[in-house]
């Protein structure tokens, strides 16, 4: 497998590329936890939600395919705590 591509698999099971994927927007501050997320748009049209579960080591922990209007007008419910 070709190391420089960004494969998921999403919660449904499909595997999606998100080699060339835009980033319509996103939350990625460190440390990470449940306010880290992604949405991405693939170059075929695809839409996926990256999120985190909590966990603390991992930016993102899961994928999940999402309609259009759904990605584009995302809120995230977390925010970051500093502590």
């Amino acid at each position: 497998m070709d190391k420089s591509r960004y494969i998921v698999k999403t919660t449904d099971g499909q595997q999606v590329d998100l080699t060339h994927a835009h980033i319509l927007r996103s939350n990625n501050l460190y440390p990470f936890g449940q306010h880290n997320y992604a949405i991405y748009e693939t170059p075929e049209g695809v839409y996926v939600r990256a999120l985190n579960s909590g966990e603390r080591e991992i930016m993102l922990t899961h994928y999940e395919l999402m309609d259009e209007p759904t990605a584009r007008n995302y809120s995230h419910p977390y925010v970051r705590e500093d502590r």
